[in-house]
């Protein structure tokens, strides 16, 4: 048997001997599927990261596949692959577009703890219709953090999540700094989960 044939057959056994798992999506997302991932073990998908788009996870708006979505596997039940929310983050190319000549971007980076004690990193950004003051800057970035944070003091993790990415925290703060200056766009370019229990208590039993 060529060295060819010898590689192939051992490409086919390897798949023989993998079990396919669904991965869902957390329950404050409705727990849809997203996609099916390979594995020998149960164990060997604990932790891992997946990526997909907010497009992908609620399915209504073809705008959304500019924002990336990450979901950390944490449990497996069966074939199903539970995760939790990792972050998110626009893409390159629609940051990109997003900034133009003669114009301010104000940005934000706040450490926050949710109402049940999750520990997230939120990035806000704002686009002005014109270039701005440094001192009208800092007022909006002053409005980014209070709102940032009274929502985190609000909410739990997973209606934060929700608030986050589907636009409505970014809404909130759109409303208060535009009396500062006019906007063209406001959104919460990048989150990062800084720390969940689960994830916690999965580093623990894997420890």
């Amino acid at each position: 048997m060529s060295k060819a044939r010898r590689a192939r057959r051992k490409a086919v056994d390897r798949w023989k001997g993998k079990q396919w798992f669904t991965v869902l999506t957390p329950p404050y997302f409705g727990e849809r599927e997203l996609y099916e991932v390979p594995a020998d073990e149960p164990e060997k998908l604990l932790k891992r990261v997946m990526e997909t788009t907010l497009y992908d996870v609620t399915g209504e708006n073809i705008r959304q596949q500019v924002i990336k979505m990450y979901f950390q596997i944490v449990e497996v039940d069966g074939d199903k692959a539970k995760t939790i929310f990792k972050g998110h983050e626009y893409s390159r190319d629609f940051l990109r577009s997003l900034v133009r000549r003669r114009s301010s971007k104000v940005d934000g980076i706040f450490d926050v703890t949710t109402k049940d004690g999750y520990k997230i990193r939120v990035y806000p950004c704002a686009l002005t219709q014109f270039r701005i003051k440094t001192s009208q800057q800092k007022a909006i970035r002053a409005i980014m953090r209070e709102v940032v944070e009274r929502k985190a003091k609000q909410l739990n993790f997973g209606q934060f999540v929700q608030e986050m990415v589907l636009g409505k925290l970014a809404s909130d703060i759109y409303n208060e700094a535009k009396k500062i200056a006019p906007l063209r766009h406001v959104g919460i370019r990048k989150s990062k989960l800084l720390y969940a229990p689960e994830l916690a208590k999965l580093e623990q039993e894997l420890a």
